[in-house]
Protein backbone atom coordinates (compact mmCIF):
# COMPACT_ATOMS: atom_id res chain seq x y z
CA UNK A 1 0.00 0.00 0.00
CA UNK A 2 1.55 3.39 -1.01
CA UNK A 3 2.55 5.47 1.97
CA UNK A 4 0.66 8.48 0.63
CA UNK A 5 -2.59 6.50 0.71
CA UNK A 6 -2.23 5.49 4.36
CA UNK A 7 -1.19 9.06 5.13
CA UNK A 8 -4.52 10.24 3.69
CA UNK A 9 -6.29 8.39 6.49
CA UNK A 10 -5.09 11.09 8.90
CA UNK A 11 -6.74 13.82 6.81
CA UNK A 12 -10.19 15.21 7.67
CA UNK A 13 -13.18 13.21 6.48
CA UNK A 14 -14.64 16.27 4.73
CA UNK A 15 -11.43 16.56 2.70
CA UNK A 16 -11.38 12.86 1.80
CA UNK A 17 -15.00 13.05 0.65
CA UNK A 18 -14.11 15.91 -1.70
CA UNK A 19 -11.20 13.93 -3.17
CA UNK A 20 -13.45 10.94 -3.81
CA UNK A 21 -16.21 13.11 -5.26
CA UNK A 22 -13.71 14.73 -7.63
CA UNK A 23 -12.32 11.35 -8.72
CA UNK A 24 -8.84 12.12 -7.38
CA UNK A 25 -8.99 9.17 -4.96
CA UNK A 26 -11.02 5.98 -5.25
CA UNK A 27 -13.08 4.85 -2.28
CA UNK A 28 -11.67 1.34 -2.66
CA UNK A 29 -8.13 2.68 -2.27
CA UNK A 30 -9.01 4.36 1.02
CA UNK A 31 -10.81 1.30 2.34
CA UNK A 32 -7.88 -0.94 1.36
CA UNK A 33 -5.53 1.46 3.15
CA UNK A 34 -7.69 1.30 6.29
CA UNK A 35 -7.75 -2.50 6.19
CA UNK A 36 -3.96 -2.53 5.78
CA UNK A 37 -3.60 -0.25 8.80
CA UNK A 38 -5.90 -2.42 10.89
CA UNK A 39 -3.64 -5.38 10.19
CA UNK A 40 -0.48 -3.36 10.85
CA UNK A 41 -1.76 -2.09 14.21
CA UNK A 42 -3.18 -5.29 15.64
CA UNK A 43 -1.06 -4.56 18.70
CA UNK A 44 -3.58 -1.90 19.71
CA UNK A 45 -6.48 -4.39 19.79
CA UNK A 46 -8.83 -1.63 18.68
CA UNK A 47 -11.21 -3.84 16.66
CA UNK A 48 -13.50 -6.67 17.67
CA UNK A 49 -14.60 -7.39 14.09
CA UNK A 50 -13.24 -6.48 10.65
CA UNK A 51 -15.66 -6.61 7.72
CA UNK A 52 -13.19 -6.46 4.83
CA UNK A 53 -15.49 -8.13 2.31
CA UNK A 54 -18.47 -5.91 3.06
CA UNK A 55 -16.38 -2.72 3.14
CA UNK A 56 -14.66 -3.44 -0.18
CA UNK A 57 -17.97 -4.27 -1.85
CA UNK A 58 -19.49 -1.00 -0.61
CA UNK A 59 -16.43 0.93 -1.78
CA UNK A 60 -16.67 -0.53 -5.28
CA UNK A 61 -20.14 0.98 -5.61
CA UNK A 62 -18.90 4.53 -4.93
CA UNK A 63 -18.43 6.58 -8.10
CA UNK A 64 -16.99 10.09 -8.65
CA UNK A 65 -19.65 12.75 -8.27
CA UNK A 66 -21.55 10.89 -5.55
CA UNK A 67 -23.55 13.70 -3.90
CA UNK A 68 -23.65 12.17 -0.41
CA UNK A 69 -21.57 14.26 2.02
CA UNK A 70 -19.18 11.45 3.05
CA UNK A 71 -19.41 8.99 0.14
CA UNK A 72 -16.55 6.50 0.30
CA UNK A 73 -14.99 7.64 3.59
CA UNK A 74 -14.11 4.69 5.88
CA UNK A 75 -15.09 4.58 9.53
CA UNK A 76 -15.96 1.99 12.19
CA UNK A 77 -18.94 1.46 14.49
CA UNK A 78 -18.60 1.09 18.24
CA UNK A 79 -19.28 -2.36 19.70
CA UNK A 80 -22.35 -1.10 21.59
CA UNK A 81 -24.40 -0.16 18.50
CA UNK A 82 -26.47 -2.58 16.44
CA UNK A 83 -25.34 -3.33 12.88
CA UNK A 84 -27.58 -5.67 10.93
CA UNK A 85 -26.06 -9.14 10.55
CA UNK A 86 -22.99 -8.41 12.68
CA UNK A 87 -22.42 -9.61 16.26
CA UNK A 88 -23.64 -7.22 18.95
CA UNK A 89 -21.65 -8.43 21.96
CA UNK A 90 -21.77 -5.34 24.21
CA UNK A 91 -18.19 -6.36 25.02
CA UNK A 92 -19.59 -9.23 27.08
CA UNK A 93 -19.71 -12.99 27.05
CA UNK A 94 -23.38 -12.81 28.00
CA UNK A 95 -24.45 -11.77 24.49
CA UNK A 96 -22.52 -14.56 22.76
CA UNK A 97 -22.66 -13.97 19.00
CA UNK A 98 -26.12 -12.40 18.90
CA UNK A 99 -26.67 -10.80 15.49
CA UNK A 100 -29.47 -8.21 15.24
CA UNK A 101 -31.47 -7.97 12.05
CA UNK A 102 -31.53 -4.16 12.12
CA UNK A 103 -29.24 -1.14 12.22
CA UNK A 104 -29.20 1.40 15.00
CA UNK A 105 -30.53 4.66 13.56
CA UNK A 106 -27.14 6.30 14.02
CA UNK A 107 -25.59 3.52 11.90
CA UNK A 108 -28.23 3.95 9.21
CA UNK A 109 -27.64 7.71 9.08
CA UNK A 110 -23.88 7.25 8.71
CA UNK A 111 -24.40 4.73 5.91
CA UNK A 112 -26.93 6.99 4.19
CA UNK A 113 -24.31 9.77 4.28
CA UNK A 114 -21.97 7.51 2.31
CA UNK A 115 -19.62 6.36 5.06
CA UNK A 116 -18.26 2.82 4.71
CA UNK A 117 -17.85 0.80 7.89
CA UNK A 118 -14.78 -1.43 8.01
CA UNK A 119 -15.77 -3.10 11.28
CA UNK A 120 -16.50 -2.75 14.98
CA UNK A 121 -14.35 -1.03 17.60
CA UNK A 122 -13.80 -2.27 21.13
CA UNK A 123 -15.61 -1.03 24.25
CA UNK A 124 -15.63 -2.14 27.89
CA UNK A 125 -18.39 -4.53 28.93
CA UNK A 126 -21.71 -2.64 28.62
CA UNK A 127 -19.69 0.58 28.32
CA UNK A 128 -19.53 0.92 32.09
CA UNK A 129 -16.00 2.19 32.76
CA UNK A 130 -13.62 4.82 31.26
CA UNK A 131 -11.05 2.23 30.16
CA UNK A 132 -11.40 -0.37 27.40
CA UNK A 133 -10.25 -3.71 28.80
CA UNK A 134 -13.17 -6.13 28.49
CA UNK A 135 -12.57 -9.68 29.67
CA UNK A 136 -14.00 -11.01 26.40
CA UNK A 137 -11.63 -9.17 24.05
CA UNK A 138 -8.70 -8.03 26.18
CA UNK A 139 -7.26 -4.52 26.60
CA UNK A 140 -7.21 -1.89 23.88
CA UNK A 141 -4.03 0.18 23.96
CA UNK A 142 -3.29 3.87 23.52
CA UNK A 143 -1.23 4.67 20.37
CA UNK A 144 0.60 7.38 22.32
CA UNK A 145 1.78 4.85 24.92
CA UNK A 146 0.68 1.21 24.54
CA UNK A 147 1.12 0.69 28.29
CA UNK A 148 -1.76 3.11 28.91
CA UNK A 149 -5.48 3.13 28.26
CA UNK A 150 -7.03 4.95 25.30
CA UNK A 151 -9.93 5.68 27.64
CA UNK A 152 -13.46 4.39 27.40
CA UNK A 153 -15.97 3.50 26.65
CA UNK A 154 -15.26 4.51 23.04
CA UNK A 155 -11.65 3.42 23.49
CA UNK A 156 -11.35 1.30 20.35
CA UNK A 157 -12.75 4.14 18.25
CA UNK A 158 -10.29 6.66 19.68
CA UNK A 159 -7.31 4.32 19.32
CA UNK A 160 -8.19 3.67 15.66
CA UNK A 161 -8.38 7.36 14.78
CA UNK A 162 -5.33 8.39 16.80
CA UNK A 163 -3.25 5.62 15.22
CA UNK A 164 -4.13 6.75 11.70
CA UNK A 165 -6.21 3.67 10.92
CA UNK A 166 -9.32 5.76 10.22
CA UNK A 167 -10.08 9.46 9.75
CA UNK A 168 -13.11 9.28 12.10
CA UNK A 169 -14.98 6.66 14.15
CA UNK A 170 -18.39 6.47 15.78
CA UNK A 171 -18.71 6.60 19.56
CA UNK A 172 -21.26 7.16 22.31
CA UNK A 173 -21.17 9.04 25.61
CA UNK A 174 -23.16 8.08 28.71
CA UNK A 175 -20.78 9.50 31.32
CA UNK A 176 -17.90 10.86 29.27
CA UNK A 177 -17.37 7.96 26.88
CA UNK A 178 -16.55 10.17 23.87
CA UNK A 179 -14.77 12.98 25.71
CA UNK A 180 -12.58 10.71 27.87
CA UNK A 181 -11.03 8.70 25.01
CA UNK A 182 -10.71 11.89 22.96
CA UNK A 183 -8.67 13.37 25.82
CA UNK A 184 -6.54 10.25 26.23
CA UNK A 185 -5.79 9.98 22.49
CA UNK A 186 -5.47 13.60 21.36
CA UNK A 187 -8.75 13.91 19.45
CA UNK A 188 -11.85 16.08 19.26
CA UNK A 189 -14.78 14.56 21.14
CA UNK A 190 -18.20 16.22 21.29
CA UNK A 191 -21.06 15.00 23.46
CA UNK A 192 -24.13 16.51 21.79
CA UNK A 193 -27.14 17.78 23.72
CA UNK A 194 -29.62 15.29 25.13
CA UNK A 195 -32.04 14.31 22.36
CA UNK A 196 -29.90 15.74 19.57
CA UNK A 197 -29.14 12.29 18.12
CA UNK A 198 -31.73 9.50 18.18
CA UNK A 199 -31.13 6.46 20.39
CA UNK A 200 -33.51 4.33 18.31
CA UNK A 201 -34.71 1.83 17.58
CA UNK A 202 -33.71 0.12 20.82
CA UNK A 203 -34.50 3.14 23.02
CA UNK A 204 -37.14 5.84 22.73
CA UNK A 205 -34.68 8.15 24.46
CA UNK A 206 -31.81 8.07 26.96
CA UNK A 207 -31.39 10.31 29.97
CA UNK A 208 -27.61 9.90 30.00
CA UNK A 209 -26.23 8.54 26.72
CA UNK A 210 -25.95 10.14 23.29
CA UNK A 211 -24.15 9.09 20.10
CA UNK A 212 -21.41 11.06 18.38
CA UNK A 213 -17.99 10.80 16.73
CA UNK A 214 -14.27 10.80 17.45
CA UNK A 215 -12.47 13.09 14.98
CA UNK A 216 -9.26 15.06 14.46
CA UNK A 217 -10.89 18.38 13.56
CA UNK A 218 -13.75 20.58 14.66
CA UNK A 219 -14.96 20.85 11.05
CA UNK A 220 -15.39 17.07 10.86
CA UNK A 221 -17.23 17.01 14.17
CA UNK A 222 -19.62 19.75 13.04
CA UNK A 223 -20.29 18.28 9.59
CA UNK A 224 -20.96 14.78 10.96
CA UNK A 225 -23.27 16.18 13.66
CA UNK A 226 -25.37 17.58 10.80
CA UNK A 227 -25.66 13.99 9.51
CA UNK A 228 -26.53 12.44 12.88
CA UNK A 229 -28.84 15.08 14.35
CA UNK A 230 -32.58 15.00 14.00
CA UNK A 231 -35.83 13.42 15.05
CA UNK A 232 -36.64 9.81 14.21
CA UNK A 233 -40.16 8.41 14.24
CA UNK A 234 -40.96 7.11 17.70
CA UNK A 235 -38.36 9.14 19.61
CA UNK A 236 -39.74 9.92 23.06
CA UNK A 237 -37.82 13.19 23.35
CA UNK A 238 -35.79 15.20 20.87
CA UNK A 239 -33.86 18.43 20.60
CA UNK A 240 -35.34 21.10 18.31
CA UNK A 241 -33.42 21.57 15.05
CA UNK A 242 -30.64 24.19 15.01
CA UNK A 243 -31.21 27.55 13.37
CA UNK A 244 -28.40 26.78 10.88
CA UNK A 245 -26.29 23.74 9.98
CA UNK A 246 -23.59 23.04 12.56
CA UNK A 247 -20.97 23.01 9.80
CA UNK A 248 -21.91 26.61 8.92
CA UNK A 249 -21.94 27.72 12.54
CA UNK A 250 -18.43 26.35 13.08
CA UNK A 251 -17.04 28.62 10.35
CA UNK A 252 -18.15 31.84 12.04
CA UNK A 253 -16.09 33.48 14.80
CA UNK A 254 -17.92 33.73 18.11
CA UNK A 255 -18.90 37.00 19.71
CA UNK A 256 -16.90 37.98 22.83
CA UNK A 257 -18.05 35.60 25.54
CA UNK A 258 -18.10 35.42 29.31
CA UNK A 259 -16.47 32.11 30.23
CA UNK A 260 -16.21 30.49 33.65
CA UNK A 261 -13.06 28.55 34.53
CA UNK A 262 -13.34 25.79 37.11
CA UNK A 263 -10.40 23.62 38.14
CA UNK A 264 -11.93 21.97 41.20
CA UNK A 265 -13.24 18.44 40.68
CA UNK A 266 -17.04 18.13 40.98
CA UNK A 267 -16.41 15.31 43.47
CA UNK A 268 -13.86 17.27 45.49
CA UNK A 269 -11.13 14.83 44.44
CA UNK A 270 -7.47 15.58 43.53
CA UNK A 271 -6.55 17.01 40.12
CA UNK A 272 -3.24 16.28 38.38
CA UNK A 273 -1.16 19.49 38.02
CA UNK A 274 -0.71 18.94 34.26
CA UNK A 275 -4.45 18.70 33.73
CA UNK A 276 -5.06 21.79 35.83
CA UNK A 277 -2.38 23.75 33.97
CA UNK A 278 -3.96 22.87 30.62
CA UNK A 279 -7.24 24.48 31.67
CA UNK A 280 -5.47 27.58 32.99
CA UNK A 281 -3.43 27.88 29.78
CA UNK A 282 -6.63 27.55 27.76
CA UNK A 283 -8.17 30.33 29.84
CA UNK A 284 -5.23 32.58 28.99
CA UNK A 285 -5.59 31.72 25.31
CA UNK A 286 -9.33 32.45 25.36
CA UNK A 287 -8.68 35.81 27.04
CA UNK A 288 -6.16 36.67 24.31
CA UNK A 289 -8.89 35.94 21.75
CA UNK A 290 -11.15 38.60 23.27
CA UNK A 291 -13.20 36.61 25.78
CA UNK A 292 -13.65 37.36 29.47
CA UNK A 293 -12.61 34.44 31.66
CA UNK A 294 -13.31 34.26 35.39
CA UNK A 295 -12.33 31.45 37.75
CA UNK A 296 -15.42 30.51 39.73
CA UNK A 297 -17.08 27.50 41.33
CA UNK A 298 -20.53 26.67 39.93
CA UNK A 299 -23.37 26.10 42.40
CA UNK A 300 -23.65 22.60 43.88
CA UNK A 301 -20.36 21.76 42.16
CA UNK A 302 -18.15 20.07 44.72
CA UNK A 303 -20.49 17.39 46.02
CA UNK A 304 -20.09 13.68 46.73
CA UNK A 305 -23.90 13.30 46.71
CA UNK A 306 -24.15 13.10 42.92
CA UNK A 307 -22.26 9.82 42.46
CA UNK A 308 -24.63 7.52 44.44
CA UNK A 309 -27.65 8.78 42.50
CA UNK A 310 -25.79 8.38 39.23
CA UNK A 311 -24.91 4.82 40.23
CA UNK A 312 -28.61 4.06 40.81
CA UNK A 313 -29.32 5.01 37.20
CA UNK A 314 -26.38 2.94 36.00
CA UNK A 315 -27.48 -0.03 38.09
CA UNK A 316 -31.02 0.12 36.73
CA UNK A 317 -29.76 0.38 33.15
CA UNK A 318 -27.24 -2.44 33.54
CA UNK A 319 -29.81 -4.71 35.15
CA UNK A 320 -32.15 -4.09 32.21
CA UNK A 321 -29.33 -4.69 29.71
CA UNK A 322 -28.32 -7.92 31.45
CA UNK A 323 -31.89 -9.20 31.37
CA UNK A 324 -32.15 -8.26 27.69
CA UNK A 325 -28.97 -10.19 26.94
CA UNK A 326 -30.28 -13.18 28.82
CA UNK A 327 -33.58 -12.99 26.97
CA UNK A 328 -32.11 -12.93 23.47
CA UNK A 329 -29.59 -15.71 24.19
CA UNK A 330 -31.85 -17.88 26.34
CA UNK A 331 -29.32 -17.97 29.18
CA UNK A 332 -30.06 -16.96 32.75
CA UNK A 333 -27.88 -14.13 34.13
CA UNK A 334 -24.93 -15.61 36.00
CA UNK A 335 -21.59 -14.32 37.38
CA UNK A 336 -19.69 -16.49 34.90
CA UNK A 337 -21.24 -14.65 31.95
CA UNK A 338 -20.40 -11.08 32.99
CA UNK A 339 -17.54 -9.34 34.74
CA UNK A 340 -17.66 -8.86 38.53
CA UNK A 341 -18.22 -5.10 38.21
CA UNK A 342 -21.17 -5.71 35.88
CA UNK A 343 -22.55 -8.35 38.25
CA UNK A 344 -22.31 -5.90 41.15
CA UNK A 345 -24.43 -3.38 39.26
CA UNK A 346 -26.82 -6.09 38.11
CA UNK A 347 -27.44 -7.28 41.67
CA UNK A 348 -27.90 -3.71 42.85
CA UNK A 349 -30.25 -2.96 39.96
CA UNK A 350 -32.46 -5.96 40.61
CA UNK A 351 -33.06 -4.82 44.20
CA UNK A 352 -34.12 -1.30 43.22
CA UNK A 353 -37.75 -0.31 43.40
CA UNK A 354 -39.40 2.03 40.95
CA UNK A 355 -39.46 4.59 43.75
CA UNK A 356 -35.68 4.23 44.23
CA UNK A 357 -35.06 4.83 40.54
CA UNK A 358 -37.46 7.76 40.22
CA UNK A 359 -36.14 9.28 43.43
CA UNK A 360 -32.57 9.18 42.13
CA UNK A 361 -33.72 10.70 38.85
CA UNK A 362 -35.44 13.53 40.70
CA UNK A 363 -32.32 14.23 42.75
CA UNK A 364 -30.17 14.36 39.63
CA UNK A 365 -32.65 16.61 37.85
CA UNK A 366 -32.66 18.97 40.81
CA UNK A 367 -28.87 19.09 40.75
CA UNK A 368 -28.99 19.73 37.01
CA UNK A 369 -31.35 22.70 37.42
CA UNK A 370 -28.91 24.40 39.79
CA UNK A 371 -25.99 23.90 37.44
CA UNK A 372 -27.84 24.91 34.28
CA UNK A 373 -28.97 28.08 36.03
CA UNK A 374 -25.30 29.00 36.27
CA UNK A 375 -25.32 29.47 32.48
CA UNK A 376 -27.60 32.49 32.83
CA UNK A 377 -24.47 34.33 33.99
CA UNK A 378 -21.80 32.63 31.86
CA UNK A 379 -21.83 31.59 28.20
CA UNK A 380 -19.46 28.63 28.57
CA UNK A 381 -17.69 26.64 31.26
CA UNK A 382 -14.04 25.59 30.92
CA UNK A 383 -12.62 22.64 32.90
CA UNK A 384 -9.94 19.99 32.52
CA UNK A 385 -11.37 16.96 30.72
CA UNK A 386 -9.62 14.48 33.02
CA UNK A 387 -8.40 14.69 36.61
CA UNK A 388 -5.59 12.20 36.03
CA UNK A 389 -3.26 11.27 33.19
CA UNK A 390 -4.34 8.24 31.06
CA UNK A 391 -4.31 5.24 33.38
CA UNK A 392 -1.87 2.35 32.98
CA UNK A 393 -3.43 -0.79 31.51
CA UNK A 394 -4.76 -2.88 34.39
CA UNK A 395 -5.03 0.02 36.84
CA UNK A 396 -8.83 -0.16 36.76
CA UNK A 397 -9.73 -3.85 36.90
CA UNK A 398 -13.39 -4.68 36.26
CA UNK A 399 -12.63 -8.25 37.30
CA UNK A 400 -11.02 -7.27 40.60
CA UNK A 401 -12.00 -8.62 44.01
CA UNK A 402 -13.60 -5.32 45.10
CA UNK A 403 -15.75 -4.05 42.19
CA UNK A 404 -16.97 -0.97 44.06
CA UNK A 405 -13.40 0.15 44.78
CA UNK A 406 -12.57 -0.30 41.09
CA UNK A 407 -15.55 1.81 40.04
CA UNK A 408 -14.48 4.52 42.48
CA UNK A 409 -11.16 4.66 40.60
CA UNK A 410 -13.19 5.67 37.55
CA UNK A 411 -14.64 8.61 39.49
CA UNK A 412 -11.14 9.76 40.50
CA UNK A 413 -10.00 9.56 36.87
CA UNK A 414 -12.95 11.28 35.20
CA UNK A 415 -14.98 13.45 37.61
CA UNK A 416 -15.64 16.29 35.11
CA UNK A 417 -17.62 14.48 32.44
CA UNK A 418 -20.65 12.59 33.81
CA UNK A 419 -22.22 15.67 35.40
CA UNK A 420 -22.99 17.01 31.92
CA UNK A 421 -24.67 13.79 30.89
CA UNK A 422 -26.93 14.50 33.87
CA UNK A 423 -27.60 18.10 32.81
CA UNK A 424 -27.93 17.11 29.14
CA UNK A 425 -25.73 20.00 27.99
CA UNK A 426 -23.33 19.75 25.05
CA UNK A 427 -19.68 19.39 26.04
CA UNK A 428 -16.53 19.00 23.96
CA UNK A 429 -13.01 17.77 24.72
CA UNK A 430 -10.24 19.50 22.77
CA UNK A 431 -6.61 18.24 22.58
CA UNK A 432 -5.11 21.70 22.92
CA UNK A 433 -1.80 20.68 24.45
CA UNK A 434 0.73 17.90 24.94
CA UNK A 435 2.01 17.16 28.43
CA UNK A 436 5.61 16.93 29.54
CA UNK A 437 4.92 13.19 29.81
CA UNK A 438 4.44 13.08 26.02
CA UNK A 439 0.71 12.31 26.28
CA UNK A 440 -2.16 14.48 25.00
CA UNK A 441 -3.46 17.11 27.39
CA UNK A 442 -7.08 18.12 26.90
CA UNK A 443 -9.57 20.68 28.10
CA UNK A 444 -13.36 20.51 28.23
CA UNK A 445 -15.75 23.26 27.17
CA UNK A 446 -19.39 23.04 28.20
CA UNK A 447 -22.13 24.98 26.42
CA UNK A 448 -25.63 26.05 27.39
CA UNK A 449 -28.50 23.67 26.65
CA UNK A 450 -28.76 23.12 22.88
CA UNK A 451 -25.61 25.26 22.49
CA UNK A 452 -23.57 23.07 20.12
CA UNK A 453 -23.27 25.87 17.57
CA UNK A 454 -21.64 28.26 20.04
CA UNK A 455 -19.46 25.48 21.41
CA UNK A 456 -18.22 24.57 17.92
CA UNK A 457 -17.48 28.21 17.11
CA UNK A 458 -15.20 28.57 20.13
CA UNK A 459 -13.63 25.16 19.50
CA UNK A 460 -12.81 26.18 15.92
CA UNK A 461 -11.37 29.46 17.16
CA UNK A 462 -9.08 27.61 19.58
CA UNK A 463 -8.11 25.13 16.88
CA UNK A 464 -7.06 27.96 14.57
CA UNK A 465 -5.10 29.70 17.34
CA UNK A 466 -3.37 26.58 18.61
CA UNK A 467 -3.60 23.79 15.97
CA UNK A 468 -3.43 20.16 16.99
CA UNK A 469 -4.48 18.04 13.98
CA UNK A 470 -0.90 17.35 12.84
CA UNK A 471 0.19 16.17 16.30
CA UNK A 472 0.62 12.39 16.03
CA UNK A 473 1.72 9.53 18.28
Amino acid sequence: MPREMTELLTHPAVELAELIRAGEVRARELVEAALTQIEARKDLNAFTLVDAEGALAAAEAIQPGDPRPFAGVPLAIKELNAVSGQPLTMGSGLFGDFRPSYDAYVVRRLRDAGFISVGRTAAPEFGIVPVTEPRRFGPTRNPWDPARTPGGSSGGAAAAVAAGILPVAQGSDGGGSIRIPAACCGLVGLKPSRGRVSSGPDLGDSFLSVNGMLTRTVADTAAILDVLAGYEVGDATWAPPPTEPFAHAATRPPRPLKIALTIASPLGTPVDPLNASAARDAATLLASLGHTVEEVTPPAWESTELLPFFMVLWAGGIAAMTRWGAQITGRAPAPALVEPLTWMFYEQGTTLTAADYMGAMAQLQGHARQLIGFFETYDLLLTPTLAQRPLPIGELNTCGENPLAEFQKAALFTPYTAVFNVTGQPAISLPLYQGTDGLPLAIQLVGPPLGEGLLLQVAAQLEAAHPWADRRP
